[in-house]
């Protein structure tokens, strides 16, 4: 008998991406589409973030996580949606004054990140455990502030995805679970490649799996190229999976792809490993999902 793993749809994330492939949703009705499909082509869990309609570039508006959020909603189809709440993080330093934001910087306080969370509830948010270096700005996520933000969400009955860029984060993520901010068996989310964070490879998820507190769940994804074969890893590790075009505009070397096909392909990687994508609905069971009445 197979083994099983849930497969996640991160279908446009908040990078410069619009301008490299005509595939990246920008509009709620494009997003929600691509979550729609992703989940006809095999996810369970559809990640969302919202984009300037006229601009492309990132948001935060709550306004268009509804529209997402509805649109999916009020589809025929069934998916798991996990939206965003880690926006809001970027500190560029000014060059004549460092101590002072420069051009890129948008910060939010944790009360900000979680205000589409708290009106919307979806049945997962995420929770980025800690600061790093992303490119060259610094994501900002103190421990103070992400106390506040898990409890935010314990309140909200929200399931965090708790999601590890660095092996440090890793200590401050089980740390949160330690002081009870986080309720039931945590479920982690390995963000693996990005420039400069943890590598993507088959060392790095053991070292994080052999890491995390029992009864957790986790998932691991790698960056451009590196995606589609941290499938593969991810799964043959015990693991869960994620690909879409937050991550990687390309189906293969030169071709880019849409995320249904992104998803398609995932889906082939783990049969090929004798791993069968699990349902929106064996998801909700393995991760002990709370179901909102909306």
């Amino acid at each position: 008998m197979a083994n099983k793993s849930i497969i996640t749809a991160a279908v446009t994330g908040a990078g410069e991406t619009t301008q490299k492939s005509k595939h990246v949703p920008v509009t709620p009705k494009q997003i929600a589409a691509a979550a729609i499909e992703s989940a006809k082509a095999g996810a369970a869990i559809a990640h969302i973030h919202v984009r300037d309609p006229k601009t492309g570039n990132l948001s935060h508006d709550p306004a268009l996580f509804r529209e997402v959020v509805e649109r999916i909603r009020e589809s025929d189809t069934d998916v798991i949606i996990n939206i965003t709440a880690g926006g809001g993080g970027d500190f560029v330093p000014d060059q004549d004054n460092p101590t002072q934001g420069g051009p890129g910087t948008d910060i939010q306080t944790a009360k900000e990140r979680h205000e589409p969370v708290e009106k919307l509830l979806p049945e997962i948010c995420t929770l980025d455990c800690g600061s790093i270096n992303f490119g060259d700005q610094v994501y900002l996520g103190p421990a103070g502030w992400l106390r506040e933000h898990a409890a935010l969400i314990q309140e909200s009955g929200v399931k965090p995805e708790l999601e590890i860029f660095d092996t440090g984060q890793i200590r401050l993520a089980n740390h949160l679970i330690q002081d009870g901010l986080v309720d039931g068996d945590p479920m982690y989310q390995f963000c693996l490649g990005i420039p400069w964070g943890a590598a993507a490879d088959a060392e790095t998820i053991t070292y994080m799996r052999d890491r995390i507190v029992n009864g957790a769940t986790w998932s691991a994804f790698g960056i451009g190229r590196l995606q589609l074969p941290m499938v593969a890893q991810a799964a043959l590790l015990g693991g869960n999976v994620r690909v879409g075009l937050e991550d990687n505009l390309y189906l293969e070397k030169g071709i880019l792809g849409t995320n249904a096909q992104l998803v398609d392909k995932a889906v082939g990687i783990l049969q090929g490993v004798n791993v069968e994508p699990m349902t929106p609905r064996e998801a909700r069971e393995s991760l002990n999902l709370r179901t909102f009445k909306n």
